[in-house]
């Protein structure tokens, strides 16, 4: 693991890494490294690494908890097809207690993405998420479910996904931790580029109990109803 890491500190800028350090508001060490150079450097080491190799550098290189070290981990794990991804589907759940910041929860969270999307029976797992007292846990259950907002042409099977996420949503309402708030807007405004309907009966439904901001960023997308 160490020479993996050495890669990413040969780009450390100790200025960058006090900004991001501020901006982050974590008690974590930070390097400074940009993200394309990370990309750059995932990219190539999933082509040279087995599954297993991936999973067991994604493990050791979050177990430093550095932050460029943990997004890196995260994208290393971070594509559609992977096989077999049992293993990794473990190990990205295995981080969810670990969650503390947007930055870092949301790249896992994207390679969550394509975990749920190659096995949607997964959902089941995420639904008990939804009941944890992690705050960044529950909230990983609407980042991770996003796919399901982005369907023009959604299968049956997706639509009755989504409706599913959106039962979820529901129950987060009366939850007023801004980041939860948030997570809703989000999920509700990029399914509202795809399927307003479902937006709209979901706002006439819940919108009034959510926060004004979430309720303002949920509808950003949507036609005035007023037309």
């Amino acid at each position: 693991m160490d020479a993996y890491l050495d890669q990413i500190k040969a780009h450390a800028d100790a200025d960058r890494a006090a900004q991001m350090a501020a901006y982050h508001k974590v008690d974590r060490p930070h390097l400074g490294v940009a993200n394309p150079v990370l990309n750059d450097l995932t990219k190539t080491w999933r082509q040279q690494l087995t599954v297993p190799e991936r999973v067991s550098l994604a493990r050791a290189l979050w177990d430093t908890n550095i932050h460029e070290a943990r997004l890196a981990a995260a994208k290393l794990l971070t594509q559609a097809r992977i096989r077999p991804d049992d293993g990794v589907w473990d190990l990205l759940q295995s981080w969810l207690p670990d969650f503390d910041a947007w930055a870092v929860a949301d790249h896992a969270c994207m390679a969550m993405q394509k975990r749920l999307t190659a096995d949607p029976a997964r959902l089941d797992q995420v639904e008990a998420w939804t009941t944890s007292d992690h705050m960044w846990t529950r909230r990983a259950v609407l980042v991770s479910t996003l796919p399901w907002t982005k369907q023009n042409h959604p299968k049956p099977e997706d639509l009755a996904h989504r409706d599913r996420i959106l039962g979820w949503a529901a129950g987060y309402v009366p939850d007023r931790d801004w980041f939860i708030q948030k997570a809703i807007a989000w999920w509700l405004r990029e399914l509202s580029k795809h399927d307003p309907a479902r937006v709209i009966s979901f706002l006439d439904q819940h919108g009034a109990a959510m926060k004004p901001f979430a309720r303002k960023e949920a509808g950003k997308y949507l036609r005035d109803q007023s037309e």
